[in-house]
């Protein structure tokens, strides 16, 4: 039988799956940028050891503007009720959630730039990063925690900043990110458009602190994930 792969679903060439991918290594990885297909072919959950979904600017919920989101929530549902390993990141953990029948909420409230989250509920993915992580934030959306999750980091602005559900994880925050990703992200003019100049320097020299910090702890977490793709692969 075939060695199953990962599904990677992205919405923005510049929002990729960065230490991700180191984590996937081995891992047979096709990825894929449906958000405005109206009629996308997804892979069968069959053929799938997990799947992968990115960050990006569009509201989780704007189907006619971005038609192929609604595929996306429908394969995201049928993965947690396959219980197939899922990892979603901002956008991407704004989809499972919507696709778990939780709500959004529209520019519920900005976080850009590191801070820090509350872990809340001890889990295999945040549990190297300890109590109270500085980790990257780039959003201006929220979810409810969708009934039946364990949440498991919170902030004052965004309540529900991780969630897991069975073998999927929704992350609201960027564990991902490396310097050489953010550094592509801040020089792109989508990225930084509603940022001033001094908030966008701000970021990338916090990052020479908080990232060497952050990153050996998100790199064992996201082996986490990975230790679950690959025993389903």
């Amino acid at each position: 039988m075939a060695q199953r792969g990962v599904l990677l679903l992205t919405h923005v060439s510049h929002e990729g799956p960065g230490l991700i991918s180191a984590a996937l290594d081995g891992v047979p990885i096709t990825s894929r940028t449906v958000v405005d297909d109206p009629a996308p072919r997804l892979p069968s959950l069959d053929g799938l050891a997990g799947v992968v979904v990115m960050g990006g600017p569009q509201d989780a919920d704007d189907d006619r503007g971005h038609p192929g989101l609604a595929a996306e929530r429908r394969l995201l549902a049928e993965a947690v009720a396959a219980d197939v390993p899922v990892l979603g990141v901002c956008l991407g953990m704004q989809l499972l959630a919507l696709a778990l029948g939780a709500r959004l909420h529209r520019r519920a409230g900005t976080e850009i730039g590191f801070a820090p989250v509350d872990v809340v509920a001890p889990d295999p993915v945040l549990a190297p990063a300890g109590a109270h992580p500085t980790v990257l934030h780039w959003h201006n959306d929220a979810v409810d925690l969708p009934e039946g999750a364990t949440l498991l980091a919170s902030t004052d602005v965004t309540p529900v900043q991780a969630f897991r559900a069975g073998a999927a994880v929704g992350l609201q925050f960027h564990l991902e990110v490396s310097t050489t990703l953010l550094d592509l992200w801040l020089d792109t003019p989508a990225m930084v458009a509603e940022l001033e100049r001094a908030d966008a320097e701000a970021i990338r020299l916090e990052s020479r602190q908080h990232l060497g910090a952050l990153q050996p702890a998100a790199t064992l977490g996201l082996a986490a994930f990975a230790d679950a793709v690959r025993a389903r692969a």
